[in-house]
């Protein structure tokens, strides 16, 4: 599998929180991605990308909130995040390039 243009569009960055290090222990790796993106888009990019089993991937979209800007109310974009659990034996590591 070569890693299409497409599969960069679909996955936008790596979350690195707590939350996401403490899905890690569990196999788990937890990514933004496109808010038009499906579930077997994810699951396809993911494997092409990093070449790795994906064993399931489990999406939420976080709706943006409405902040005040320069006395100004302005709203934050919708964010849709993939929690994707890797097969056994298989690892992103993203915390390189930190």
């Amino acid at each position: 599998m070569s890693a299409k243009p497409e599969h960069y569009d679909v996955i936008r960055k790596p979350i690195i929180t707590e939350k996401s290090t403490m899905a890690s222990e569990n196999n788990a790796v937890v990514f933004h991605v496109a808010i038009d993106a499906t579930k077997p888009q994810v699951k396809e990019a993911i494997e092409a990308l990093f070449d790795v089993k994906v064993k399931a991937v489990n999406t939420t979209i976080t709706k943006g909130k409405v902040k005040r800007f320069r006395g100004q109310m302005g709203r934050r974009n919708d964010v849709k995040k993939a929690y994707v659990t890797l097969e056994e034996g298989n690892t992103i590591d993203v915390s390189t390039g930190l």
